[in-house]
């Protein structure tokens, strides 16, 4: 029986859906019946008729009575037609007609609703557009479905351009529907309290708390409370303006104190007395505040998510207290429609006298309407002209008026003193109140009064000249008034001239020194008489010109503000401006990031190592981070740190328990998620040293130890660095030699010496590393010490997503681009084609474009429904030379952009008032088109639109005529190897070789530097096999070596002079030696022929012993040789003796021991040694110096005496130039009696004893340490006395590293 009842109950409630959403669908067509056809003509007004039969009454859609139609007595834009709907109605359509049989109709027109004929609020497209299209002949119908409904009584529409072999013609129609409402208005001192009697609501079990809460409204004031709701928790909710701006509260327990609320504000302008909608609705543990077409979400904390109401006051509560208030009550005062909470409508229990509901004060049922005109001055060359019409006071003048504006300048008001004695001008300038009077006579007078008076609000001016006072004041005083000094008395003559002047050149009687005002002005007053400004809008008073009377048309652009990432908005009238600085974006709009998506891109722009800012999703909502970027010859690693790389120990503390540590990111979770999810591959290395202290597994017993890892919270991770996941084993059980057989982990043999377990988790799935527990810390004797390194990641796939379009037919199709407001579209392409689309998407008439047109010219082109818009850029090179060219295309509401490699942006500003929507419908095409026509040919990578990378391999995979990749990168960035490295082509991205070089790095631009002292040796063998199979070509050197050439280079700093640098042998006695004589002169000594003496060729540079790093070049071809210092002029030579060297043994730097046979002299500086720096040595492709200090293992070279590898040989240290990467994975399974290093050391221990002792051996090895480098380092220094030190900077040996991971110096030292 249960059963059956729960299927028919679920019958109903589907039958139900089925009603309702039928229900909803007549709902929607039944709100499109004709509202004007059955109207009486009484109902019809205008501005002017052409004649009798030509009456607005007469303009009613498909209607052929009188002359077919309305129209003006001239046709101009100060025309209206005006219809009376009867009652408050919700329109949902307008349709327009000319006038029949006739060349009469509008070709666009503006709409303009009002509850009362005053008072309009215009209708706008998008919130921006005003202009809506008309007709094209006089019979056909054109309809236009407003995108939101409108509530209003009287509709007027406003000819904006009509046809131009006619005259302005109009039969028009209004959809909609009947508009039922309950109004209650409050007169700031009244207010209702609505006591709702019951409980909190209860929801379904395991469903969050829910409630609702509507109502709309309609005030002159911008400030006040609206209502508050009070629940038995003693929370309340609280809706109150301020600023003409809704605030949400919610209030802990019953006191106003500001740190018991969460705000939120929506909306802006609110006091513009035109009905505003709000919902404020509970869902999901958050609230969703709506202000009429604006929405935002508040996340609440559990203890705020009641929604347990007993009461609701309307009218009255305390508020927040504002900068300004205009009536200066903190009660509302305005009119409240259709309160509805939880479904309950509080205004109709009120009107019907529900005894839940008090009344207090005069509180009334229908909503009146001020009697207040506004005029809005719509540009720079507005005017209103007034005669002055009332008698002025004998002694004196006084003129006053309201103002909102977004322009910091611009004339308020102009008048001429009479008799032609001078004028006045009250104007805006820099936000401030100005008052300017020039009089015969008198020395000029400068008032001035009020600040930031440009923020949008309704501000009051008032001059007053009485008695010889005159004052200026703002805001009734609040806003500082302004006394002349001594007296001055103006007053008026002539007519007054409000927010400019005419336009006419030859004017005398209006001279306008400040700007046009944009903005609104209402309530003028003169001698204390008020303006009536209707009859100036019918042409019987004075004269005006681009104004809209008996409306406000300020816009606030700021309210639901297009600056992204948390760029800052301001305003003028006609548009806004984005304040992007400290936000890492650029752009109109603050839309685009400064930064690159990775490592990887940075190197790809010839950046080194060092600390960069990344955005991995550019133009998404993630935010920039900064980042080491270690760029290696192999990888270019993106290294992320957290709160504890160190070596940490744990030792038994009271207490017992396992040990647990968490690991926090210095980048946010969506950064690291992106970051894992973009790279080729991570890995973070995880170590752990013990003694006595098992890890994993027991033979008998749980898991002792885990760690937690991946997205998110993590998961729980059972196996250890070095083996898979799941495998509950270390590295050497991986590899079967574990310290004892029987066990997956060294440390769980639970051995007395110190052995570790340590290697690199490589699955990004369970990566980064959050915590980490170690069960076995506990017992007596247990000791350990953990590593988690930072997280390193190198590749990026986004960066080498490629395809290759192989004819103009072939094409990759994806889902429709999403860009709205805001779309960047940036990729790579290279070609040997000179046109050829690379992408296009399309809409009903909306379409986005990118093509090449020519060999040096792309082309953006879109359309928004404002007309095709093209934004072209010509590079000065050709671009179809198949090298890889940027493109870089953004579209947003104020401007479109495109830039092409480093050429500056092209650029076309957006119309002020046009659509800014863009609406596609079809699949995005990447590199042809729909029609299959003037496609791509070439190759396209990192497509990213909007942040997101678009993954090209993967379609052309299964798309015929593309193939998945894209190779030759060599021709585009082989410029980046430097110093004779080669390019080496990679199937995604490049590498530089630096084989040839005798530098390293990623580029082949760090040089290989090295201390000498006088005993050091460096023995080079030509004549030695290569030992490595695979060695580079410095150890691969023919075993009989005849030259009749060389080059060789060298840079090196000393103070030692005379000074033996290099010296070449060979087994006939021959030699190439390079020195320092006792001139401190350079010497090359060639000695081609063991029969005669050797050839000298000596520089005649000097002062090289001065401790600077000097670059040396000798260059040989037969008998002609140069010899190049630093910059100098290069210098040549004849030899005299043979043109070849024979027999080419060996080469030394430094000490020579085997120096017998050498001249004595030579033999003498050969047994000296050399103290100093030798950097980047290079003897034709043969750098003994890099093969001794980076292969010694795979070179045929000898090392003697100590060699210390520096930097000495850099002009400016780079303190990321350690590429090495250091890790404890190859450590694994060693086992020895010592206690592990562990730097910056944590324990878990109270004893006392053991602290001190860490204490004394961490600051003995701390000395030993530093004795050691200040011992490597004396020798650089030896022989200074009596010669003239080196500048700091030359120093190599003193640079700082900043910013490099602190691990692996440290490891590096150790």
């Amino acid at each position: 029986m249960e059963l059956w009842s729960k299927e028919v109950w679920g019958i109903v409630a589907r039958v139900t859906l089925i009603l309702l959403s039928w229900s909803g669908a007549a709902g929607a067509e039944a709100c499109r019946r004709p509202l004007v056809s059955a109207l009486p003509p009484a109902a019809f007004s205008s501005s002017s008729r052409a004649s009798g039969s030509q009456g607005p009454a007469f303009a009613k859609l498909n209607r052929r009575e009188g002359a077919g139609g309305w129209s003006p007595l001239s046709s101009d834009p100060y025309q209206w037609l005006e219809v009376d709907l009867g009652a408050r109605t919700r329109l949902t359509a307008v349709a327009t007609q000319g006038r029949y049989g006739s060349s009469d109709w509008l070709t666009s027109y503006q709409l303009m609703f009002s509850d009362s004929g005053h008072n309009w609020k215009q209708y706008r497209q998008e919130d921006s557009i005003g202009a809506l299209p008309g007709n094209t002949n006089a019979d056909s119908v054109v309809q236009h479905k407003l995108q939101r409904p409108v509530i209003a009584r009287h509709v007027r529409l406003l000819p904006l351009d009509w046809n131009p072999h006619g005259r302005i013609g109009l039969r028009l129609e209004a959809y909609g529907c009947s508009y039922d409402s309950h109004v209650v208005s409050l007169d700031g001192r009244s207010s209702l309290l609505f006591r709702l009697g019951r409980g909190p609501r209860r929801p379904p079990e395991g469903s969050p708390p829910e409630g609702s809460l509507s109502l709309a409204f309609k005030t002159l004031r911008n400030s006040g409370v609206l209502l508050q709701a009070e629940g038995r928790g003693e929370h309340s909710l609280v809706l109150q303006l301020q600023e003409g701006k809704l605030l949400l509260l919610l209030r802990e327990g019953r006191t106003p104190s500001p740190g018991g609320r969460r705000l939120v504000s929506a909306g802006s302008l609110l006091d513009d007395q035109q009905w505003h909608r709000v919902s404020v609705e509970l869902r999901g543990g958050g609230l969703n505040l709506t202000v009429d077409s604006s929405s935002l979400r508040v996340q609440l904390p559990p203890r705020l998510t009641h929604w347990d109401h007993e009461q609701v006051s309307v009218g009255a509560g305390r508020g927040l207290g504002s900068r300004r208030s205009v009536g200066g009550s903190g009660h509302f005062h305005g009119c409240l429609e259709n309160l509805v909470h939880d479904g309950v409508d509080l205004v109709q229990l009120a009107e019907t006298r529900d005894r839940r509901v008090t009344a207090q004060g005069d509180v009334t049922f229908s909503c009146a309407e001020p009697a207040s005109v506004a005029v809005t001055f719509t540009s720079a060359q507005s005017f209103l002209r007034l005669p002055l019409a009332t008698e002025a006071p004998s002694r004196g003048a006084s003129a006053g008026l309201h103002f909102r504006t977004w322009n910091e300048a611009g004339l308020l008001l102009t008048f001429d003193l009479p008799e032609q004695e001078g004028a006045a001008w009250l104007y805006l300038s820099g936000a401030r109140l100005h008052l300017h009077i020039h009089k015969a006579g008198r020395a000029p007078l400068e008032l001035s009064a009020g600040s930031a008076l440009n923020d949008g609000q309704w501000h009051s001016v008032e001059l007053v000249s009485r008695r010889g006072h005159l004052s200026v004041s703002v805001d009734g005083g609040e806003g500082a008034t302004a006394h002349a000094s001594p007296p001055f008395l103006v007053t008026m003559g002539g007519q007054l001239f409000f927010g400019g002047c005419p336009a006419e050149e030859s004017r005398h009687d209006c001279m306008n020194p400040s700007k046009g005002f944009q903005g609104c002005m209402r309530l003028l007053t003169v001698h204390n008489q008020p303006v009536d400004l209707i009859p100036v809008q019918q042409r019987l008073m004075g004269n005006y010109s681009h104004l809209q009377i008996d409306m406000c048309g300020i816009l606030d652009r700021c309210s639901q503000s297009h600056c992204e990432h948390r760029g800052s908005c301001s305003q003028s009238w006609s548009t806004f401006h984005c304040n992007c600085s400290g936000t890492g974006y650029s752009g109109a709009t603050c839309h685009s990031s400064i930064y690159e998506q990775s490592c990887e891109a940075y190197k790809h722009r010839g950046n080194t190592s060092g600390h960069y800012y990344i955005d991995v999703d550019g133009s998404g909502p993630i935010g920039a981070q900064l980042m080491y970027c270690n760029m290696t010859e192999d990888h270019t690693w993106m290294v992320i740190q957290h709160n504890n790389t160190a070596l940490t120990g744990v030792r038994p503390a009271p207490g017992g328990g396992r040990h647990s540590a968490h690991f926090e990111y210095a980048s946010e979770e969506e950064q690291l998620a992106a970051v894992i999810g973009q790279s080729e591959h991570c890995e973070q290395e995880l170590s752990y040293h013990c003694r006595r202290s098992r890890l994993l597994n027991t033979p008998d017993g749980p898991l002792l130890s885990w760690w937690v890892g991946g997205p998110g919270d993590g998961q729980v991770q059972t196996y250890w660095g070095g083996a898979p996941p799941g495998s509950q084993q270390c590295s050497c059980g991986l590899g079967e030699n574990c310290v004892d057989p029987r066990h997956s982990c060294n440390c769980d043999a639970g051995r007395g010496e110190w052995v570790n377990d340590s290697g690199l988790l490589t699955h990004k799935e369970t990566l980064p590393v959050r915590s980490l527990v170690l069960g076995d810390v506990q017992r007596p004797g247990s000791e350990g010490a953990y590593r988690v390194g930072p997280l390193r990641c190198h590749g990026d796939k986004n960066m080498w997503n490629a395809a290759y379009f192989e004819q103009e037919t072939s094409y990759l199709h994806f889902p429709t681009f999403h860009g709205e407001l805001s779309a960047d579209i940036s990729f790579l392409f290279k070609t040997s084609s000179s046109s050829g689309v690379f992408l296009e998407n399309l809409g009903i008439k909306d379409f986005i474009r990118i093509e090449l047109c020519s060999s040096t010219e792309v082309l953006f082109s879109f359309d928004v429904g404002n007309g095709p818009t093209e934004v072209a850029m010509t590079a000065v090179s050709p671009l179809d030379d198949d090298r890889w060219h940027r493109v870089r295309a953004e579209r947003n509401v104020k401007e479109a952009s495109l830039r092409v490699d480093e050429h500056p942006a092209a650029a076309r500003e957006a119309p002020a008032a046009g659509h800014i929507h863009l609406q596609l419908n079809s699949q995005l095409f990447v590199g042809g088109t729909a029609s299959r026509q003037r496609g791509f040919r070439g190759c396209m990578r990192s497509l990213q639109l909007n942040g997101v990378t678009l993954d090209l391999e993967g379609r052309a995979r299964v798309t015929p005529g593309v193939q998945a990749g894209c190779p030759g990168h060599c021709s585009s960035y082989g410029s980046l190897c430097q110093n004779r490295g080669r390019c080496v082509e990679r199937s995604s991205s490049f590498a530089c070789d630096c084989s040839w070089s005798a530098h390293t790095g990623a580029f082949c631009d760090r040089e290989v530097s090295a201390s000498f002292k006088s005993e050091t040796s460096v023995s080079y063998a030509f004549n030695e096999p290569n030992r490595s199979s695979g060695g580079s070509p410095s150890s691969s050197v023919s075993s009989d070596l005849d030259l009749r050439a060389e080059n060789l280079s060298l840079s090196f700093r000393s103070l030692q002079s005379p000074a033996l640098l290099l010296f070449v042998g060979s087994s006939r006695r021959e030699y190439l030696a390079l020195l320092l004589n006792q001139h401190d002169m350079l010497e090359v000594r060639y000695r081609l022929d063991s029969s005669r003496a050797a050839d000298i060729l000596r520089s005649k540079v000097t002062n090289l012993a001065d401790g600077r790093l000097h670059a040396v070049v000798v260059s040989r071809r037969a008998a002609a040789a140069s010899v190049q210092i630093d910059q100098n002029t290069k210098e040549d030579f004849n030899l005299t003796s043979d043109v070849e060297f024979n027999s080419v043994r060996s080469l030394v730097l430094g000490r020579v021991h085997d120096s017998a046979e050498l001249d004595p002299e030579l033999s003498r500086l050969a047994s000296r040694g050399f103290t100093g720096c030798l950097s980047g040595v290079l003897f034709n492709s043969v750098s003994p110096l890099k093969a001794a200090l980076l292969h010694p293992d795979t070179s045929p070279v000898v090392v003697t005496g100590p060699l210390v590898q520096s930097i000495c040989g850099s002009t400016s240290a780079d303190p990321h130039a350690a590429g090495t990467r250091h890790h404890l994975s190859g450590q694994s399974g060693s086992v020895g009696t010592g206690q592990p290093v562990v730097n910056a050391i944590r324990r878990d221990s109270a004893l006392i004893g053991g602290v001190i002792a860490v204490a004394i051996f961490v600051t003995v090895a701390a000395l030993a340490v530093a004795a050691r480098v200040l011992y490597r380092g004396k020798g650089t220094c030896r022989g200074q006395e009596g010669k003239t030190p080196p500048k700091p900077d030359d120093n190599g040996g003193r640079s700082c590293s900043r910013g490099g991971p602190s691990e692996n110096q440290k490891e590096y030292f150790i």
